[in-house]
């Protein structure tokens, strides 16, 4: 099966993930009554696990909602020792270089991963292993914040697959990487 690292993530027009006190609630800025998930949903379908930062877990586990994963999450971490227990089972540690941490993952039939997370995103990228990336744009400026994209080794190109504008205000765009 072909692996494949996907990123499925909003940013606001001046390219944050998240504002300059690592808050995300200007992600429902724009009403959305009919809680259109914008195909999160059909895409979190086709994805075999996920793959998060230490940080993006922390963040997860702070919300004030039932565990939102039903596929196994691994948790890119130097510092963490455990996963909690309340999410054994759920989540699991793995540390070392990205190469290190994809291959057991892989064997374990896992080949269509979803990269979530800001800066395992830009390390992923670093490295250039994104596959495709669906990036919904919040009409906001937030003026700072974590960038979801930083300085890279070398360029990378990528071809717009589509584009899909959700509330007449929220512009979502599918890159696929072009090798």
């Amino acid at each position: 099966m072909d692996k494949k690292n996907s990123v499925f993530i909003a940013t606001s027009l001046d390219g944050y993930i998240a504002d300059k006190n690592g808050g995300i609630d200007w992600l429902h800025s724009i009403p959305n009554p009919n809680n259109d998930d914008m195909g999160y949903v059909k895409f979190t379908n086709v994805i075999d696990a996920l793959v998060m930062g230490r940080t993006t877990f922390e963040t997860v586990c702070g919300f004030d909602v039932d565990w939102p994963y039903n596929k196994p999450v691994f948790v890119l971490s130097n510092t963490l020792n455990k996963i909690p227990d309340s999410y054994k089972e759920k989540a699991f540690l793995v540390k070392g270089t990205l190469t290190e941490i994809l291959e057991p993952i892989y064997e374990k039939g896992y080949h269509r991963l979803y990269i979530d997370g800001g800066t395992t995103i830009r390390n992923f990228l670093k490295a250039d292993l994104i596959d495709e990336m669906v990036i919904t744009t919040i009409p906001i400026l937030l003026g700072g914040g974590s960038p979801l994209f930083s300085e890279l080794p070398k360029k990378l190109k990528f071809e717009l697959i589509k584009t899909k504008t959700f509330l007449n205000q929220v512009v979502q765009n599918h890159y696929k990487r072009k090798r």
